[in-house]
């Protein structure tokens, strides 16, 4: 693997090279000296990469999902891996994609789910509009969420 090293100066995007800003609270002729370079008009940036040879394997790692929505989750004496959706870290290393089935279904609902991926596949019923703003859990539905993902799977159903 070859490492590379890069090293410039560029001009400070913050200033646009005059190493001063000037801003609502400086009045008409005033201006800071700009926090970014420091007054410099520019910086030193240097970027040090290694080429990409393919993607590695991570040891330890047995499950792998799409996103986490901000919930704890992994194998324990009460869950397994897939109880939280997901796949085997060997599918996903083999490519395969994540289908519908593999969404998070145990502790979210279609509209916490989507929201942070594949947005454009988030449900846009009157029943979730009503709900903007709110935690997703203070839902009225939230406890039936197996209902509202049978009704996400019958209207996304290919």
């Amino acid at each position: 693997m070859a490492r590379h090293v890069i090293e410039f100066k560029q001009q400070c995007k913050a200033c646009k090279g005059t190493g001063l800003y000037s801003g609502m609270g400086e009045g008409d002729g005033c201006a800071v000296v700009c926090h970014v370079c420091g007054g410099e008009g520019g910086h030193h940036v240097k970027i040090e990469y290694d080429d990409f040879e393919g993607r590695k394997i991570r040891p330890g790692i047995k499950h792998v999902y799409e996103i986490n929505p901000g919930i704890k989750v992994g194998k324990s004496d009460k869950y397994e891996f897939s109880d939280f959706g997901g796949m085997p870290y060997e599918d996903w290393l083999a490519g395969k994609p994540f289908v519908p089935g593999m969404e998070n279904r145990l502790c979210t609902c279609p509209a916490w789910w989507y929201q942070g991926v594949k947005s454009e596949k988030n449900p846009d019923w009157k029943e979730c509009r009503d709900m903007l703003g709110r935690p997703f859990s203070s839902c009225p539905h939230f406890k039936n969420k197996a209902a509202c993902w049978a009704r996400w799977d019958e209207e996304n159903a290919e």
